[in-house]
């Protein structure tokens, strides 16, 4: 089974936050796993993310910058 990388490119790289609603969208859309990416910029966006059902996130640049503890994120992720 694939997986569907959804990027908001007007998020992606500004650490702002996910663009939780339209991801939102794209996992109700689908059956299909949705890995969220555009925007991680804190333990939060991967909280938000896991609450809306995706199957994944893609941290990039806020685990280089050190924003985000990747520990924690999986933490998160497996709860």
């Amino acid at each position: 089974m694939g997986a569907i990388v959804y990027t908001d490119i007007a998020r992606d790289g500004m650490l702002g936050g996910v663009n939780l609603a339209a991801t939102a969208a794209v996992v109700a859309a689908t059956d299909v796993p949705v890995i969220a990416s555009g925007g991680v910029g804190s333990l939060d966006d991967i909280r938000g993310c896991k609450r809306i059902g995706c199957g994944g996130v893609i941290v990039g640049r806020a685990y280089y910058e050190g924003k985000i503890d990747l520990s924690e994120s999986l933490e998160i992720a497996r709860k």
